[in-house]
């Protein structure tokens, strides 16, 4: 089976995906030839069967939502997979690597290749984009100062930043930062892994901002 063929978390032990299309082919440039002939086993929601993955990228920008979610890479977090993963799954509109270019890869299971990504060599490369652009920079980071992300009102336009796992955040990162927003824990670690906390971060700017009526 190939990366690209892996199913979701559900889907062992069944079929993964469809068949060959059955009757005649559909005439709109959307479609796969090859996945038509050969079905299609990628683990895409039902509405993209068939599709070509520039037909998909280009309907998912139609409906990307307005925040970004960056995370620094000085330690070559193994993390960063999950993150562009969940970010697929909340339709970010992209996603920044901050430090070092290479990740791991595995972790997002493909999805990288409907996510739009980004490299910064530094934090300072992507506070710029951020003030361009006109984003508001949250720091997501459980130190001093920090306001309860339960409580907190993330804005619209941002962009979810997260440290790497175990050091956190930077000091540049958490100067350049508009806010800073901590998730609620309750036992003793002290802290929780970044992917995840990534995933509760945009799931609440989701609560927040998005039409939930558009939800799959």
């Amino acid at each position: 089976m190939r990366e690209d063929e892996l199913p979701g978390p559900t889907d062992w032990g069944a079929t993964v995906g469809v068949g060959p299309w059955e009757g005649p082919w559909p005439d709109d440039p959307r479609y796969d030839p090859q996945l038509l002939a050969e079905g299609d086993r990628r683990n895409v929601v039902d509405r993209y069967r068939y599709w070509t993955v520039e037909a998909i990228v280009a309907d998912l920008d139609r409906r990307r939502h307005p925040f970004h979610v960056a995370i620094e890479n000085f330690g070559h977090d193994l993390n960063i997979g999950t993150v562009v993963r969940t970010a697929n799954a909340f339709l970010a509109a992209e996603v920044h690597v901050v430090g070092r270019r290479r990740w791991n890869r595995r972790g997002a299971m493909v999805t990288d290749r409907y996510q739009h990504l980004r490299h910064h060599p530094d934090v300072g490369g992507l506070l710029a984009l951020a003030a361009e652009r006109g984003l508001t920079v949250v720091a997501v980071d459980n130190g001093p100062g920090a306001v309860p992300l339960e409580t907190a009102e993330l804005p619209r336009r941002c962009v979810l930043l997260f440290g790497q796992e175990g050091p956190g955040l930077t000091e540049e990162a958490r100067a350049g930062a508009a806010m800073t927003v901590s998730i609620a824990q309750f036992g003793s670690t002290r802290s929780i892994n970044a992917g995840v906390a990534a995933g509760i971060a945009m799931h609440a700017w989701v609560r927040r901002h998005a039409d939930l009526g558009a939800a799959r």
